[in-house]
């Protein structure tokens, strides 16, 4: 008996688009986090999403709801405008990293589904550990994460990321946390997903 294509997982490949195609009308509109820096569009756009997938998949950063590699929300028709944008940093802007080794800078910005997604502060952080843990992997010194101001925990969310941010740049240590992080109340899906982390005691995920 032919079984029916789930609605999360990988069987509906007509819902999404593929990882070699940049459509500029189901990806997120660049917001204030990568306004006046080199946008990346086309090609550039997908060479580095197709490696996101792979660190992704790698550090097991996935969107719980949807139950895949968070890379692959870019490309679901479902949920246009939703997913991450990416820029190379202008190291003339005033608040370009200024730091002895971090030379060359990548800037990802994290739309959400809604304005209250549950995930985007656990996403954007195993997204941080992923890009910057893996960073013999790709050409940037540092990568830099930022929710869309459009979630309203953004501004708590984004002081969580520069804190991680800096600690690491200090550091080269991406797991370290930081002194005095700014509280960002956790959801119980959060919860549950640290507690089973914990009980499982796994070094895979990065949160």
């Amino acid at each position: 008996m032919p079984g029916f294509p789930s609605p999360f997982g990988d069987s509906d490949d007509d819902l999404f688009e593929t990882y070699d195609r940049f459509n500029i009308e189901n990806e997120p509109f660049p917001n204030e986090f990568l306004e006046d820096h080199d946008v990346l569009a086309g090609r550039e756009h997908a060479a580095f999403h197709r490696l996101t997938r792979e660190l992704f998949e790698e550090r097991k950063v996935y969107d719980m709801t949807f139950n895949y590699n968070l890379a692959r929300l870019n490309l679901d028709t479902r949920h246009r405008n939703a997913g991450y944008r990416y820029a190379v940093e202008d190291s003339e802007a005033d608040d370009a990293v200024e730091a002895d080794g971090v030379e060359r800078v990548l800037r990802a910005e994290f739309t959400p589904t809604t304005p209250f997604c549950p995930q985007t502060h656990t996403l954007t952080i195993g997204s941080f550990r992923a890009w910057n843990g893996l960073s013999e992997r790709h050409e940037y010194d540092l990568l830099r994460v930022r929710a869309d101001p459009m979630h309203h925990k953004s501004e708590e969310i984004n002081a969580q990321l520069a804190e991680l941010e800096e600690t690491y740049v200090e550091t080269g240590d991406v797991e370290a946390e930081p002194e005095d992080s700014p509280e960002v109340g956790s959801t119980p899906m959060e919860r549950a997903m640290q507690n089973e982390g914990s009980s499982r005691g796994s070094t895979d995920a990065p949160f």
